[in-house]
């Protein structure tokens, strides 16, 4: 679909959306930087003795699933906003197609890197000792908050009282506050990843049935209500974050909700411009 959203207006809205819309998808690739320095950070503290094949996507998880999904983000943006829909064929459409299972590839295995992150946050161990300053010097960390360590020192040692923890595999301790804000915000990510998967899952449901023209009304009725609980899902994890203090995923998280509304109004112009599943009529718009 090439064509101006005429919902819009004039031209000059038009292309101040286009600019708010493409500036939106750019803070999100810095979005991948920003979390790949902060997981390299974070194992500095974690798999200090090298990382296994299988262990890389508990360290990288949200690096590779942002990374994942802002390419997805951009073949929707070419599947539902610049190409034609009669260019959408051949090698194009393959090629687009195979993309796209890469990235899902990608962003379900990052999915099992949250799931196992979260649950090694509950493999711990009480401590013989309750006194987190008579472990100084013997190479211990302290869990700041989820992917957030620093060495235990005699400036923080007090914050870290009875009882005290020690991370299953790991020289980490956590006192039992700590340890539940991390566990919440581990599982916080494991829900909206779960979340993201599903709208995307239904997204890709609507364009394709919309390419074969069959995305009857009583299809997009369903999917508007499914988004709709999936949206205050991811809405409810970013409010979380933002309660929580946890900065970089409340700003990826929000800046992700207002790039996905740019593509549900791709798809809503584009169902409204590409002929429907009964004698060429528009589409009925979807949410």
């Amino acid at each position: 679909m090439t064509e101006q959203a005429t919902w819009l207006g004039s031209d000059r809205r038009y292309r101040i959306f286009t600019f708010v819309k493409y500036l939106t998808y750019l803070l999100l690739c810095l979005n991948v930087y920003l979390f790949l320095d902060e997981e390299l950070t974070a194992l500095q503290y974690t798999f200090t003795g090298g990382v296994a094949l299988g262990q890389v996507i508990q360290v990288f998880a949200t690096t590779i699933d942002t990374a994942a999904w802002v390419v997805l983000l951009l073949l929707f943006e070419l599947e539902t906003s610049v190409l034609d829909d009669a260019r959408i064929r051949g090698g194009v459409k393959y090629a687009l197609h195979g993309t796209r299972l890469l990235c899902s590839v990608a962003i379900v295995y990052a999915f099992t890197g949250y799931y196992a992150e979260a649950v090694t946050l509950h493999q711990v161990t009480a401590m013989a000792t309750q006194d987190a300053c008579s472990l100084l010097g013997q190479g211990f960390s302290v869990l700041v908050d989820l992917d957030e360590y620093l060495p235990l020192a005699a400036d923080n040692c007090a914050n870290y009282g009875a009882p005290l923890f020690r991370l299953a595999d790991f020289d980490i301790v956590a006192d039992a506050g700590h340890l539940r804000d991390a566990q919440w915000l581990a599982w916080t990510d494991v829900i909206n990843a779960g979340a993201w998967i599903l709208v995307v899952v239904v997204l890709e449901v609507e364009v394709r049935l919309q390419l074969r023209g069959h995305l009857s009304d009583r299809i997009m009725a369903g999917t508007r209500y499914i988004k709709f609980v999936l949206y205050i899902t991811l809405f409810a994890a970013a409010a979380y974050w933002g309660v929580a203090g946890d900065f970089l995923d409340f700003w990826d998280a929000a800046l992700w909700l207002f790039a996905f509304i740019f593509i549900e109004m791709n798809v809503f112009e584009w169902q409204q411009t590409s002929p429907g599943p009964a004698a060429g009529k528009p589409a009925a718009a979807s949410a």
